[in-house]
């Protein structure tokens, strides 16, 4: 018999996050990201030489826009490159970026749920534990029934509801706290997982239970994962389903 393993043994909810947590759709994101800015950089590249280089998906990505909401990503990448984050070209960059990541959908590409992740949730509600979604995408809803997991989750927050009720984008933590209220569980009790430093730092200053870092790049990731405050790192969630009966 399955179990689950510390640290999300005892917690009555998990809030986890979507692209790169439950659905492999980080890479559609950073690819359509890409698309926006180096469009941009190229119009009006930064006057210092060093800041002109193109987007660069592996180190730009989980540190500027991973996590966050289109605007928040927008405007922190444009103030590592020396430009001030105008409203309007933020605004611009935004919805560049989201209809190249629409585009990408469209095309169908497959986006399936990672299978330990699955695994875990499956788990977890044969346990009684309580699911979210929550993500600054407003195309989260979509995503997790394209990958056929949304019926797992009793609460869904996405960007849509963020933006209708008002809610500040991570590394505030409005919308882990949103569906634990959803959840009608406390942040004392609930776990948070997530796979952006943005998303961690949230979840620490939500006072949740427990935060628990997927680092699928390796050790780069892990490391940023850690120095964030994430209490413990994992490359993969089926890490956390034991076999045997463990309580």
């Amino acid at each position: 018999m399955r179990g689950i393993a510390a640290p999300l043994r005892g917690v009555a909810a998990v809030v986890l996050d979507t692209d790169g947590v439950i659905t492999d759709s980080a890479h559609l994101h950073a690819a359509a990201w890409k698309c926006a800015f180096d469009t941009f950089l190229r119009a009006h590249p930064p006057e210092l030489l060093e800041k002109q280089g193109p987007f660069d998906v592996l180190v730009d990505y989980p540190l500027y826009v991973d996590g966050r909401a289109r605007r928040d990503g927008a405007a922190a990448f444009l103030v590592s490159r020396g430009v001030r984050p105008d409203a309007a070209v933020v605004d611009a960059i935004a919805a560049a970026k989201d209809l190249a990541y629409g585009e990408r959908l469209r095309t169908g590409a497959p986006v399936p749920a990672f299978r330990g992740t699955v695994d875990l949730l499956h788990t977890l509600l044969s346990e009684g534990v309580l699911l979210a979604a929550a993500s600054a995408s407003r195309h989260a809803g979509e995503l997790l029934e394209r990958a056929h997991v949304a019926d797992l989750f009793d609460a869904v927050v996405d960007g849509g509801e963020a933006a209708r009720l008002g809610l500040r984008g991570k590394p505030y933590p409005d919308l882990f706290l949103e569906a634990a209220r959803r959840l009608r569980t406390s942040p004392g009790a609930t776990a948070v997982v997530e796979d952006a430093t943005a998303g961690v730092t949230a979840a620490r200053r939500g006072g949740f239970a427990v935060v628990v870092g997927v680092a699928r790049g390796g050790a780069a990731d892990r490391g940023r994962l850690v120095a964030a405050g994430a209490d413990v790192v994992v490359g993969d969630l089926g890490e956390l389903v034991t076999q045997g009966a463990v309580r």
